[in-house]
């Protein structure tokens, strides 16, 4: 949801419990269960979450939520709803060490809504700067991770439940510092990285992750959250303050599974994310900040 590239090395988790589930083998195979000391079953668990197990199989994550303003010395303000989707899939990788591993590729959309109304916005008065803003909605493709390892991610991925419940957790929290993409060529002299995190929470239930006849999970509750600088569109300039974004989000079967507006925006706008890049995609990631560099590049000159 508006991030960079994910590096392999980019989950820290507390220390976590033992926790067996079950793998799929191959074909014709009997079923074992996963020990999750072993970081190759670990891998295979994380990647029943995002995706499948099955190499191309496109799978739909979608959210609702909110978005509030976050200014020293003033109440927090409601500023948007957002609905969202993430259309990813997934590919078998093998590191020259012969880890296992796998990679995700996905495009994603999001609406900016009217608190009120949910309805999509297409212009926002600006409350700080007395302007009119044009409400430019996240459209990212493509938002593609870098490979995941059973050396590297799957030794410190942990999956962790609270008494006898059947419910089982995964947190992910994501540091985000790189230099600005509208920033010019001495932010290391001025400033002008873009600093933000994102956490997720994901919870399924137990005998859901266990079934040893499936490929993914189906069905998931994850919640995003999201600390950020002002939108680029929102021209805030250097005023001070953040955006916190809180969205809830689940695996659905097909995007019309999607709520409105959303679902009628990606039959007609969007209609490129209903399927997901395909999968040896290697062109650079998107960003909310990328796009308007490249809307403000394709704007006319004034001679």
């Amino acid at each position: 949801m508006m991030t960079q590239p994910l590096p392999s090395t980019f989950l820290t988790m507390a220390l976590g419990m033992g926790l067996m589930i079950v793998s799929l083998g191959c074909p014709g195979a009997e079923a074992r269960s996963l020990d999750l000391s072993r970081p190759e079953d670990t891998l295979q668990a994380f990647r029943k979450l995002l995706c499948s197990v099955e190499d191309g199989r496109t799978v739909y994550y979608g959210w609702v939520g909110q978005v509030y303003s976050r200014v020293p010395g003033e109440r927090d303000r409601h500023l948007f709803n957002v609905q969202g989707v993430s259309t990813r899939a997934c590919v078998s990788l093998t590191s020259e060490t012969g880890s296992p591993g796998f990679r995700q590729v996905s495009r994603e959309v999001m609406l900016y809504l009217d608190p009120e109304t949910d309805a999509v916005l297409e212009h926002w008065d600006n409350p700080w700067t007395g302007e009119r803003n044009r409400v430019m909605a996240v459209a990212n493709d493509p938002v593609n991770s870098s490979p995941f390892w059973a050396e590297t991610t799957g030794q410190r991925l942990q999956f962790q439940w609270l008494g006898e419940t059947d419910t089982l957790f995964l947190s992910v929290v994501i540091p985000l510092f790189y230099p600005n993409p509208l920033g010019s060529d001495y932010q290391d002299y001025v400033g002008g990285y873009y600093h933000a995190m994102e956490l997720f929470n994901f919870a399924v239930d137990r005998s859901d992750l266990l079934g040893s006849d499936r490929e993914e999970v189906s069905q998931v509750a994850l919640s995003w959250s999201r600390i950020s600088p002002w939108l680029p569109w929102m021209e805030m300039g250097g005023r001070p303050g953040e955006m916190v974004f809180q969205a809830a989000s689940t695996r659905l079967e097909d995007w019309r599974q999607l709520p409105q507006p959303l679902r009628t925006q990606m039959e007609t706008e969007f209609a490129l994310y209903q399927e997901p890049p395909p999968l040896d995609d290697d062109r650079p990631n998107e960003t909310t900040w990328t796009n308007f560099r490249h809307y403000l590049e394709a704007l006319p000159t004034m001679e």
